[in-house]
């Protein structure tokens, strides 16, 4: 396989080599190569884990219209009984 760099890269490709980063300039063409791959690994495994996290939604008993003047009234219903649990038990002991 012939690739053609833009000399600005080639010659950062030429420079590591010199400074003996790599071996060669294949060893270091290698390298990139494999961390595009893995980049393209990565990204597909998260575009899986949200598909995943998706369908586990929609499959979800509470999956539908979301009223957001009532996730904003449970998310304070859910604040205020943490705080209500916490000062329950940052009261000092009677005794």
């Amino acid at each position: 396989m012939t690739v053609l760099l833009p000399e600005a890269e080639a010659a950062g490709i030429r420079a590591a080599v010199e400074a003996g980063e790599y071996g060669s300039a294949s060893e270091a063409l290698g390298e990139a190569v494999r961390l595009w791959s893995d980049s393209r690994q990565a990204r597909a495994d998260a575009v899986e884990r949200l598909r995943r996290a998706w369908d586990e939604g929609v499959a979800s008993p509470t999956y539908g219209p979301v009223s957001f003047d009532d996730l904003r009234r449970e998310a304070r219903a859910r604040l205020a009984a943490a705080r209500d649990a916490l000062g329950r038990t940052d009261a000092p002991h009677a005794g």
